[in-house]
């Protein structure tokens, strides 16, 4: 005799299974925005989800191609959204171009507050990385970024 699963039992299970998903995808947006509040030395949680989702946003419409994608898929899922909800942009910032245009979104920031926002966002970012994904996403974007991932920027010799 074969046995079938009740269609309320299975809803019920994919409901469970789902909660589970999502409790995981919660647990992995707060471990990022917990290590973005221990880099930024962020006084509340919610100070370092704001300038986690700043720092993103201004970053998405920069990352494109594959890299986007593969930067998607290795960030939680709150992070993911953040990223691929934005625009491609129709000129990359320079590196000081994208402090400013973050510190315009970051209210009562400064230059100096705005570059030690997006680097404590984008270093921790280069962390949960791996290299070769982290090299091909500075290869996308002007000189002076990878300062700001945490990674010295190697000029090549001439």
């Amino acid at each position: 005799m074969i046995t079938t699963t009740a269609p309320a039992e299975t809803t019920r299970r994919v409901a469970s299974a789902a909660r589970g998903d999502d409790a995981a995808e919660r647990r992995r947006w707060e471990e990022l925005t917990g290590k973005v509040r221990e880099a930024g030395q962020y006084a509340t949680r919610s100070e370092a989800e704001r300038v986690t989702r700043i720092v993103l946003s201004a970053l998405g419409g920069h990352v494109t191609g594959e890299e986007r994608v593969d930067l998607a898929r290795t960030l939680p899922r709150e992070a993911a959204r953040v990223i691929a909800s934005q625009i491609p942009v129709t000129r990359s910032l320079t590196a000081p171009e994208f402090v400013e245009a973050a510190a315009a979104r970051i209210e009562g920031s400064t230059p100096a507050t705005a570059r030690w926002d997006v680097s404590s966002v984008l270093s921790v970012l280069a962390d949960m990385l791996d290299a070769d994904l982290l090299n091909r996403i500075l290869a996308q974007l002007p000189p002076g970024y990878a300062l700001l991932f945490g990674r010295a920027e190697l000029s090549p010799v001439s």
